[in-house]
């Protein structure tokens, strides 16, 4: 498709500059006493702060913020048996951040994105009490008891990333966390697990800036899922128990792995060195799979099989797995059919594979689930009858948790090849709206956009461009007014609109009013990306997105306004967002974010093709010019990874796969971590044109039997 031209020929010009709260910090916050309960009895008075800029007070929800505080530090307390020994605990939410979060003893700071001054899902309630008990844990793993050298920085973020789900289920309202760590967390542990730069959660780190390179999805949600399956290979009890010893025996001072493993042994009785060597100092994704063998409509046989390779090595690596295997069957009772779980069988898996004894002579299920409460770390291949059950009748399984087992196997699928992407679009809008846990309805919602942009054959891009659009607004007016499913859609809706131009009147006639949806909130966050996607598609001006900035003269409206100038389809636009973008100093973190996005809109890959040998022919002056994180940043987004598989060409002749090549060939002296970013851009790139390749094959088969497994 040819973008077409903006409305305007005047050339882009960074939105108007707010200016920064003065050096004397103007601040609002609110203290209250905190009194957390202490092992033996007792209180420990902690004074709690929640601080923002004093243009953003209006919008902290500072009670919320601190209920979720007080809740940590009680469970804490609790279980680490040592109290927070840091004083005070203040948590100061801050601009222009280039991290989430960050803990320091007493004081951790926040993105001010935690700040919602739109309306926000109580999916991002949730993330952001996960976010602050995950700092919370730092107090203790991090800077209580402190890794000696950073091939242990696992030791503080895979323990503050389990400790953040875990004790939001046990000590806040959010007893759901483990559903979108499911579905969510773990998909970044599952993608980074499988590029060529993979490495075990104990990483070899031998310099500062591979520590900076490894702060990644193994250290984080790989290394969290590998503690979740270490908690049940261990239990519970002695899981705290051990690290009550831990923290006992190396307050205030600084450990390796086999200290932790020395205590948890200590109080478990179980010998932890092989199973440690073979988690945590191997790498790879293992992939689990159930085999039924049947007689008639009875089980003869279940067999759960593992299939597992360290990449680095070649070498087959055979895990041993604590996890639980689920058998569900369509029923019916007062709420209608649904797809409920009717054994369960918890099987240790330490070979090959195993035979689970207790399935035999039971019905033959609708469902086999295996990894069925998330137990362990792997990727799920559903077996052919459960991919047809779930093909049908996926929205009927009433479980959370196994539903969203159930999308990770179907994303995994579609991500190797497997599952066709039209497929997986199709499953999204026939069972995305009985999706409960807005969590994992906003991921399946970003996964179809991904599906579509990135893995679809090109020959059927722009009508699953038009079929999610219409989807989108489908359920947007079908869902509940007020809902959380009702904003996902809604944004469904705009990120999709960025590549379908019959969409366009539509999201005019939402932000003019003409169009409305009862109880939908269009307030600041939406109509920024409604005008966004006008923008992209060349059916919005300048003056009207000047317009939007004056009803918004705020410093994140600022950062939108440039995000939807810089979306223009126009030759002009990309060339000056370019140079800003090369240009050091020129822009703030956040409006190089807001720059990226605007210049790397999917539906304009004939105007940033021309920027191909200009990006390779720029990547060393880039990493030398910009501090790490800002070049970091620009590597990987202003890679040209927008490519169409074509037929009869292998993935690996595709151009920009074979100029990535060259460049790594012709600077084998770059920095390492310059090339771990186009290594894993290859990559990325060969994966989409595999899965377009799949697509395209799927097209050619005269007919394609609904039942296949994801094999």
């Amino acid at each position: 498709m040819t973008a077409r031209r903006a409305p305007s020929s005047r050339r882009p010009r960074p939105s108007p500059a707010i200016s920064p709260p003065s050096s004397r910090g103007r601040t609002t916050g609110w203290t209250v006493t905190g009194r957390g309960a202490l092992p033996g009895g007792g209180t420990l008075e902690v004074p709690l702060g929640a601080l923002c800029r004093a243009s953003l007070a209006g919008h902290l929800d500072a009670e919320a913020i601190l209920t979720v505080t007080r809740q940590g530090l009680d469970f804490f307390h609790e279980h680490f048996g040592t109290p927070y020994p840091w004083g005070k605990y203040d948590q100061v939410f801050v601009p222009e951040y280039n991290l989430g979060a960050m803990e320091n003893p007493g004081c951790v700071t926040f993105t001010e994105a935690y700040v919602f001054r739109s309306a926000a899902t109580r999916a991002q309630y949730q993330g952001r009490a996960n976010t602050i008990l995950h700092e919370m844990a730092h107090m203790w793993f991090g800077d209580l008891v402190t890794p000696r050298w950073w091939d242990d920085l696992w030791l503080k973020e895979s323990f503050a990333d389990y400790m953040g789900a875990h004790a939001s289920v046990a000590a806040t309202e959010f007893a759901d966390a483990w559903v979108s760590f499911a579905n969510r967390r773990k998909a970044w542990a599952y993608t980074q697990d499988q590029l060529p730069t993979t490495h075990p959660v104990v990483a070899d780190v031998p310099d500062l800036e591979a520590a900076k390179q490894n702060f990644d999805g193994i250290t984080y949600a790989k290394g969290a899922a590998v503690l979740k399956q270490l908690v049940a290979y261990v239990g519970t009890d002695a899981f705290f128990a051990g690290a009550r010893r831990y923290f006992a025996e190396h307050a205030y001072g600084s450990t390796s792995l086999d200290d932790l493993l020395g205590a948890l042994e200590a109080v478990s009785g179980r010998s932890l060195g092989e199973w440690s060597r073979l988690w945590l100092q191997t790498a790879g994704t293992p992939t689990l799979r159930a085999e039924v063998e049947a007689d008639g409509d009875r089980i003869r046989s279940l067999t759960v099989r593992q299939h597992a390779t360290d990449p680095r090595t070649g070498q087959e690596v055979l895990r041993p797995h604590r996890l639980a295997v689920g058998l569900y069957d369509l029923h019916e009772d007062d709420d209608g059919a649904g797809l409920v779980r009717s054994h369960r069988f918890e099987v240790e898996l330490t070979g090959e594979s195993v035979t689970v004894p207790m399935a035999a002579g039971l019905p033959r299920p609708a469902l086999v689930l295996v990894n069925d409460d998330d137990l362990t770390y792997g990727k799920v291949r559903l077996d052919r009858d459960s991919l047809a059950t779930v093909r049908e009748h996926l929205g009927r399984l009433r479980e959370p948790l196994a539903r969203s087992l159930v999308w990770s196997a179907l994303w995994n699928a579609t991500r190797d090849a497997v599952l066709p992407a039209a497929d997986y679009l199709d499953l999204v809008l026939r069972h995305g709206p009985s999706e409960t846990d807005s969590a994992v309805l906003a991921g399946l919602t970003v996964n179809a956009s991904t599906a579509v942009e990135r893995y679809a054959p090109p020959s059927r891009r722009d009508e699953l461009r038009l079929t999610l659009g219409r989807g989108s607004v489908a359920h947007l007016h079908d869902s509940v007014p007020g809902s959380d499913a009702q904003l996902v859609w809604a944004r469904s809706l705009a990120r999709a609109a960025a590549t379908t131009p019959e969409a366009a009147p539509r999201l005019r006639g939402l932000l003019t009013g003409a169009e409305t949806v009862a109880g939908l909130p269009m307030d600041p966050e939406l109509r920024w990306s409604l005008w966004q996607a006008l923008a992209a598609l060349g059916a919005a001006s300048f003056a009207e997105l000047d317009e939007e900035l004056a009803k918004d003269r705020t410093a994140d409206g600022t950062t939108q306004h440039l995000a939807a100038v810089s979306a223009f389809p126009d030759a002009d636009v990309k060339a000056a967002s370019w140079e800003t973008l090369l240009t050091p100093g020129a822009l703030s973190n956040d409006h190089v974010d807001a720059t990226l996005t605007g210049f790397t809109q999917p539906w304009h890959a004939e105007l940033t093709a021309p920027f191909t040998d200009r990006y390779f022919d720029s990547l060393r002056g880039i990493w030398q010019r910009h501090s790490i994180e800002i070049a970091s940043r620009l590597v990987r987004r202003l890679y040209p990874s927008h490519q169409d598989a074509v037929p009869g060409r292998a993935p690996q002749d595709d151009p920009v796969v074979q100029r990535t090549t060259r460049w790594l060939d012709e600077n084998a002296d770059a920095p390492a971590a310059l090339r771990r970013l186009l290594l894993e851009a290859r990559d990325d790139l060969l994966r989409s044109l595999r899965a377009q390749e799949a697509g395209l094959r799927a097209q050619e088969t005269v007919a394609r039997p609904r039942g296949a497994g994801l094999t």
